[in-house]
């Protein structure tokens, strides 16, 4: 087992004891936790394992590892905290809280993710602090007209039965399942009419997730239908099916598509690293003189490709040093000469010593 396997064996298993440890504070040793919950428990403990291994195994490569460093280091960047603080706050609310970025690749494609995301986290807000014990509902005595809102043991505020807001608490799991079928709705839409991302998807990267999010979606309304406007016809076998698709969602989550989820918020420290190394300065193509990428971005990529045993080194200096346009140029020229199998003018005479031409 490799140094990388073990840290991220440690950290997982210690954030899923962690977790254990909440649920059993959060539910008063297991005092307000509901057994028949235990299924989904276990699938989320699970789930936060493989999701924190995964991670770490992640967070450790070497290009991920840099961007993580070099994202703390620009956002604490001495004379820029502010600014940076402001910076990452906008990419959080347009990119990740309203998919700004995907809405620029297209305005169905962005309400779709829009759509799914909410819903998914509407639904996650109020699935798991039920399932471990931390939130639950008691009618106190004299007022059966009332429940009382329970938080880790300590009662809130009281929640009138038949008020709006208790309508709109009671059903929210509905909500989220009517914002994510709506999402997938237009998703598989695309997915049916684009011919070109139906060419290029595959069932278990782009399919398998929106089957799953239905089941789950479909099943749930099907409970509630069942207690609502059926007193509670089929409500067992139903239940079971909605556990089912829900606790293999869990166990599927840390090593399906789903994980990018966990791994967009580096975006932002991305984002924060390339703004911050621009600010510092361009770096000059050494063939044509011409500002294309920050000098920094440009000097780490060389350092990563040196510790994944590439080596692109020139006689002075780094292929990475050149400009993308100018790779393309040499590419060419490279063919040129292969084909020709004739003396071409050497395209970077000034880097091995020629002459110009």
């Amino acid at each position: 087992m490799s140094r990388e396997e073990k840290t991220a064996n440690i950290w997982g298993a210690g954030v899923c004891l962690g977790l254990g440890a909440l649920v059993l504070a959060g539910s008063r040793a297991l005092h307000d936790f509901d057994a028949v919950l235990l299924g989904y428990a276990l699938a989320t403990l699970t789930a936060t394992f493989g999701l924190t291994r995964r991670y770490l195994m992640w967070i450790q490569r070497p290009p991920t590892a840099l961007f993580w460093r070099r994202g703390w280091q620009s956002l604490f960047r001495r004379g820029l905290l502010g600014r940076n603080l402001l910076a990452a706050g906008r990419r959080i609310v347009g990119d990740l809280a309203l998919n700004g970025f995907i809405f620029r690749r297209g305005a169905r494609r962005g309400l779709a993710h829009l759509l799914i995301m909410w819903g998914c986290l509407l639904a996650a807000a109020i699935t798991f602090p039920l399932v471990f014990g931390w939130i639950h509902f008691e009618t106190p005595s004299g007022a059966l007209d009332h429940y009382t809102v329970v938080v880790f043991g300590f009662p809130t505020f009281p929640l009138p039965v038949d008020s709006i807001p208790a309508f709109l608490v009671f059903h929210g799991l509905v909500w989220s399942a009517f914002l994510v079928l709506a999402g997938i709705s237009l998703a598989f839409q695309r997915r049916v009419l684009d011919h070109g991302a139906a060419a290029t998807q595959r069932f278990s990267e782009d399919l398998l997730p929106l089957i799953l999010l239905f089941a789950i979606s479909v099943t749930g309304l099907m409970l509630s239908a069942s207690y609502t406007w059926m007193k509670g016809q089929a409500y067992e076998f139903l239940a079971i099916l909605h556990a089912l698709t829900v606790i293999g969602t869990l166990l599927w989550l840390p090593y399906g598509k789903f994980f990018h989820l966990f791994q967009r918020p580096a975006q932002v420290a991305a984002a924060l690293y390339r703004e911050v190394a621009t600010m510092e300065g361009e770096a000059c193509c050494r063939r044509c003189s011409e500002p294309y990428a920050p000098g920094t971005q440009v000097r780490d990529l060389a350092d990563v490709e040196q510790r994944l045993g590439y080596r692109y080194e020139l006689p002075e200096g780094h292929y990475q040093e050149v400009c993308p346009r100018c790779r393309r140029l040499l590419f060419g020229l490279a063919q040129a000469r292969l084909w020709s199998r004739a003396t071409l003018v050497d395209p970077m005479p000034h880097l091995d010593g020629g002459e110009n031409p």
